[in-house]
């Protein structure tokens, strides 16, 4: 079942309520839990369910997104048939780009039907959870599905931000509801709703003739507000798969990171003594390239009141910290912060530089930002605004093209020093 089962990945989001996070990359591709990106949190679910033969399309700045995909996901053995490969835009049908859902998997049904798949997973590469896809892909083989939908049982209340499925008693699709008013409840569960994961599986020969029939006629070619609704209207038979969640906590985790404050908390999560979301499960190994880096260090404790120190957080391979106080924070893969820092619930991306003095608080700092001397981020937010982006929650965003603080000319101790921190030298003691 496996082998004759493809996984296409959806990878070319913009994620414009992310920006400027996504200024120079794709949604899936922004760093999430210090080494990794959002996109390999769906890619492990394949490689744990046994799922190898892997499209992934892309389109949206997808550079880095291409890189990290050649150096840290060339784990499957292509001498069996299994790759993990990327599809950019390629107007193989069409001069336009990918109008939809839909119309970028209909523009590569060439890729696709040469790989002669009787199952087709559909997969987004923007969402942060763990399911076993070989559980739903036996449930869709056999109840008979021709499309089956993965759905998050979730309070009515909840259930107006999304796409709510209709059941019946046996949880067949019945229809649909987008972003409802009025949710359907699940039927013998009331103030309860199913709502889409967007994840599904297709009988291939039935997607393929649903996808040429959208791209045949005026739509908006989604797979959720088009191709659905139209199998459904078909009388194709249609089902839901309830989530079963592999983190193996007590309430259910899939996140649409789709704001910049919820990308912030669902960070902010993982450093939790016992977070929603479990990295650690050696049961369920996440994947990602992982550079080669040395270990994590911290050094000094002094009289002057330094000490390289790091408490609630997560420290990747790379980072020094220099004696400065790291608490609550995420740091990603090559971080330096140099001494008599205080860094609180903040976000360093890989190659960020700190100063020494310098203080950050509720602060995501973008990838190689240097943050000069005695920066206060994150304190005054009216101050922050006029540099940077502050979100409704009160996150500073910081990114190399923000105004830069500005150092006193005067200062020739300080420049020297700034120059030092820049370029990752020793202190000048």
């Amino acid at each position: 079942m496996l082998d004759d089962s493809l996984v296409i990945v959806l990878a070319g989001g913009a994620g414009e309520r992310l920006y400027p996070l996504t200024k120079e990359r794709a949604k899936p591709a922004v760093y999430f839990g210090g080494p990794y990106r959002i996109i390999d949190f769906t890619l492990s679910n394949c490689i744990n369910s046994g799922l190898r033969r892997i499209f992934i399309v892309t389109q949206y700045k997808s550079l880095s997104l291409n890189r990290h995909i050649r150096m840290g996901w060339n784990v499957v053995a292509e001498e069996l048939g299994e790759f993990v490969e990327i599809l950019p835009p390629q107007k193989r049908v069409s001069e336009n780009w990918y109008l939809g859902t839909a119309d970028a998997v209909y523009q590569n049904l060439y890729s696709i039907t040469r790989e002669a798949p009787r199952h087709i997973v559909l997969l987004s590469g923007d969402h942060v959870y763990k399911m076993d896809y070989y559980k739903m892909l036996t449930a869709h083989r056999e109840c008979g599905a021709v499309a089956t939908i993965a759905a998050l049982d979730v309070p009515i209340e909840d259930a107006t931000r999304f796409g709510v499925i209709q059941v019946d008693d046996k949880d067949r699709v019945i229809g649909f509801q987008e972003k409802p008013r009025e949710p359907r409840c699940i039927p013998g569960s009331p103030g309860r709703a199913l709502v889409s994961m967007g994840i599904y599986i297709f009988d291939a020969a039935y997607l393929v003739k649903a996808l040429e029939a959208d791209a045949a006629r005026p739509s908006s070619h989604d797979f959720g507000k088009d191709i659905l609704p139209g199998l459904l209207a078909d009388g194709l038979p249609m089902y839901v798969h309830r989530f079963y969640d592999e983190n193996k906590k007590s309430s259910q985790y899939w996140r649409d990171i789709g704001t910049l404050d919820a990308y912030y908390e669902a960070n902010m999560d993982l450093c939790a003594v016992a977070p929603e979301f479990n990295l650690y499960d050696p049961e369920w190994p996440l994947r990602t390239h992982q550079p080669q880096t040395p270990p994590a260090k911290f050094v000094f404790a002094d009289e002057d009141g330094r000490c390289g120190r790091a408490l609630d957080s997560i420290i990747s391979a790379g980072c020094i910290v220099s004696g400065s106080k790291v608490v609550g924070s995420v740091l990603c893969p090559n971080v330096r912060v140099h001494s008599f820092c205080s860094i609180e619930g903040s976000i360093l991306m890989p190659g960020v530089r700190v100063g020494r003095h310098a203080q950050l608080r509720r602060v995501i700092v973008d990838r190689d930002v240097f943050i000069p001397r005695g920066a206060r981020i994150g304190f005054d937010l009216e101050e922050d605004r006029k540099r940077h982006t502050v979100t409704d929650k009160g996150v500073v965003v910081v990114t190399t093209d923000d105004e830069p603080l500005v150092v006193d000319p005067d200062d020739d101790t300080l420049a020297v020093e700034q120059e030092a921190d820049r370029r990752g030298l020793p202190p000048q003691d």
